[in-house]
């Protein structure tokens, strides 16, 4: 009866997560990470979504730009499909020259040409997981640029693989 307890107990503690040690990443980092993108979404002035938000646009085939903000070499890592490729640095400097990716021969005008015309278009920027920047630097720009309705999913491709959604690389299989 006694182990019946003890068994019953330790089945609470580890359905309500209450034991210590239950998640990957200790509470202080999560919150370090939560606060980084707050922080950076409202210095951005853009909105947040989900990937499956983001996954819910592309099965619907709404109309917007989707920007992999990786430099190239993760970008032909995995990539979701239909993004546009155009990569930014980890770091938001403000300065156009160090915020892009090599080669940074691409220019403003670049970007507002893969962004397109329409400056109300939806626009959802992504990168590698929540701690990285690069998505960002792609929202920021975008909205500098004067872009209106301009979007970061800071899960990025990380959280798109996790979610079990297909995705596209450009390595020979």
């Amino acid at each position: 009866m006694k182990k019946h307890i003890i068994l019953a107990i330790l089945l609470i503690f580890m359905t309500t997560g209450a034991l210590a040690g239950n998640s990957l990443l200790k509470e202080t980092d999560i919150e370090a990470v939560a606060l980084k993108v707050a922080k950076e979404t409202v210095q951005g002035g853009y909105k947040l979504l989900s990937v499956a938000e983001l996954k819910q646009m592309l099965d619907a085939k709404e109309d917007f730009v989707l920007i992999d903000a990786h430099p190239t070499e993760e970008h032909n890592l995995a990539y979701i499909d239909g993004a546009r490729h155009f990569g930014f640095q980890s770091n938001h400097s403000g300065n156009w020259e160090k915020d892009i990716a090599m080669p940074n021969n691409l220019t403003q005008e670049d970007y507002r040409v893969l962004l397109g015309a329409d400056k109300n278009k939806k626009i959802v920027a992504y990168c590698g997981l929540t701690k990285c920047g690069r998505s960002h630097n792609a929202a920021s720009w975008a909205k500098k640029l004067g872009y209106t309705n301009v979007y970061r999913a800071p899960g990025g491709i990380s959280a798109w693989r996790d979610a079990g959604y297909s995705y596209k690389t450009h390595l020979n299989k």
